[in-house]
């Protein structure tokens, strides 16, 4: 995606260069709101203690919209506007670009997904708009009358799906991860941040259109708002993964089971959950239970060697699954996560896949640690294919396998 993003970015800016900028006055505006945009949503997200950020699917939505919204203007202030689509692109990359400043004043490599995915979208949006409406096949009754906002909407439409398509493509290739639960996942997205970015692209270019320049931070006050405030919520979920970070820590602090076993155990179930094609929403479900997998063994008074509970008969087992997932209930956590917790030591026909996946990375962890030597976690792999007759999936097994192999540990 960054060769095609490349090429209409020079193309783009060359054109732009070559036949100087049209209306600048204009440009200038807008290339400010989407570079504030930019600036506003691309702080870096506050650190989880374990795995990902809860992070946005859109990382600057004011951004975006004003970038849909110059893609779309028609009119300012009554008068044509006559950018096109080359200036579009260029006004959209070098605000993408004075977005980049922060990351590298603090010594960071810029990330360009994002700034990719801004450019083919937008690119993709002014193609389909500019020319008709310059050249004036839209039609009299299209520009003008009241099917135009609804023009403008059905455009967007296409635009996000085009976005989805390609924020999916960049994962995949960044992640190896598949590429059609993470289609899912932006396509389920789409309905919240995506509707907002998409009415408020409309908005503006139609506002501009009549009332001018004045338009953009009148209209663009309301998505500045809901982005701050999905940002104190972000907030307040971070520091409650940093607490179940800390509470499922608890069993290692206390010599109950090997350093950073929750944490492997609950990296390596996400893994194993997208690679199953879960969703976002239930791979936080299956990472939160992961962690507090163990918890139950603060119960016992002699602590289980090395904390292995596969090998554990299968009473000990649901003893400690059970006292987990009471204490898991305690902290508040939905009610998802302590039926994980306390499913885990069921037969795995008798599971749901959370609780199965669960069962098996644990069952790995702790069969492939310190002291099996450097086959220890192909030899961990082959038990746990021949106990699929009743204590592990098949499909859970497989997709283990698959997940390892490309991380290069198993076969």
């Amino acid at each position: 995606m960054h060769l095609p993003a490349a090429a209409l970015a020079c193309w783009a800016l060359g054109r732009t260069l070559w036949e100087g900028p049209a209306q600048p006055g204009i440009a200038l505006a807008f290339g400010v709101l989407i570079a504030v945009g930019e600036l506003a949503g691309r702080a870096p997200a506050p650190a989880t203690g374990y795995g990902r950020a809860p992070a946005e699917r859109e990382g600057a939505p004011l951004g975006a919209a004003g970038a849909l919204a110059y893609a779309l203007l028609g009119e300012a202030g009554g008068r044509p506007t006559t950018h096109g689509v080359p200036q579009t692109v260029a006004v959209v990359l070098a605000a993408g670009l004075i977005g980049l400043v922060p990351q590298l004043a603090r010594g960071r490599e810029p990330v360009l997904d994002p700034l990719a995915r801004r450019v083919l979208t937008v690119g993709f949006a002014a193609v389909c708009f500019q020319p008709l409406y310059a050249t004036g096949r839209l039609g009299g009754w299209v520009a003008s009358g009241p099917a135009y906002p609804l023009f403008l909407i059905a455009l967007l439409a296409l635009t996000t799906l085009c976005d989805a398509v390609l924020a999916a493509a960049l994962a995949a290739a960044r992640t190896g991860w598949p590429y059609c639960p993470l289609l899912r996942d932006e396509l389920r997205a789409l309905p919240g941040i995506g509707t907002a970015i998409c009415a408020t692209g409309v908005v503006i270019a139609l506002a501009t259109a009549v009332a001018g320049l004045w338009a953009l931070p009148v209209f663009c006050l309301p998505l500045l708002l809901t982005q701050c405030a999905f940002r104190r919520f972000a907030a307040v979920r971070t520091t409650n993964r940093q607490t179940i970070a800390s509470l499922a820590r608890s069993t290692e602090i206390a010599g109950y089971t090997p350093h950073g076993h929750a944490r492997r155990v609950a990296a390596l179930s996400r893994a194993v959950g997208r690679e199953l094609g879960l969703n976002e929403p239930d791979l936080d479900m299956l990472e939160h239970a992961a962690l507090m997998h163990d918890i139950g063994q603060l119960s016992l008074l002699d602590p289980v060697p090395d904390g292995a509970t596969a090998p554990l008969p299968p009473a000990q087992q649901r003893r400690i699954a059970l006292l987990g997932g009471a204490v898991v209930r305690q902290t508040g956590a939905p009610a998802e996560v302590a039926v994980i917790v306390e499913r885990q030591a069921d037969p795995y026909r008798d599971q749901p896949l959370t609780a199965r996946i669960v069962r098996t990375v644990n069952a790995y962890d702790d069969l492939s640690g310190a002291g099996t030597g450097p086959a220890g976690p192909l030899r961990a792999l082959e038990r746990l294919r021949l106990a699929t007759a009743r204590d592990h999936e098949p499909g859970v097994v497989e997709a283990l396998a698959r997940v390892l192999s490309r991380r290069g540990r198993a076969v």
